[in-house]
């Protein structure tokens, strides 16, 4: 791994960090104030940080636990200042009604070096559908 792949591998880990300790501050430093993202629940996007600071807010009230963050099968491309990457990640914890939940998703991300710092400006979550249900499938394993 190069020296520009290792730079935006480590700004997921400050991220899978943050997640875990649910520090919004410390989330939103890694989200260009422009972002654009798309999550597992509607609507269909989140656009720009103060819509995704708020859609955040409401996921870590939802747990009683630490959120759980494993990365895997992470693949970043990376050209000057602009980098793509795609990867698993399981988040696993305990909710506020007390269930254990571990669920994989996928995510896609861009991201742009500005002013010698990465941040992610487009992120896209993702889970597979069975599409005789229409319900998300979250009990598979990579």
């Amino acid at each position: 791994m190069g020296a520009t792949e290792s730079e935006v591998k480590a700004l997921f880990d400050g991220r899978s960090e943050a997640f875990r300790a649910r520090d919004i501050d410390r989330v939103m430093s890694l989200y260009a104030s422009d972002i654009v993202y798309f999550d597992l629940v509607p609507p269909l996007r989140y656009s720009g940080s103060a819509a995704l600071r708020a859609r955040f807010l409401d996921w870590f009230g939802r747990w009683k636990s630490a959120i759980g963050q494993e990365l895997r099968d992470l693949d970043i491309v990376a050209s000057g200042d602009v980098a793509a990457a795609h990867m698993l990640i399981r988040t696993s914890g305990t909710l506020k009604d007390g269930r254990q939940v571990g669920y994989w998703v996928r995510t896609s991300n861009v991201c742009r070096r500005s002013n010698q710092r990465w941040l992610i400006t487009h992120e896209h979550v993702s889970l597979p559908v069975d599409m005789k249900t229409g319900r998300g499938v979250m009990d598979l394993q990579p």
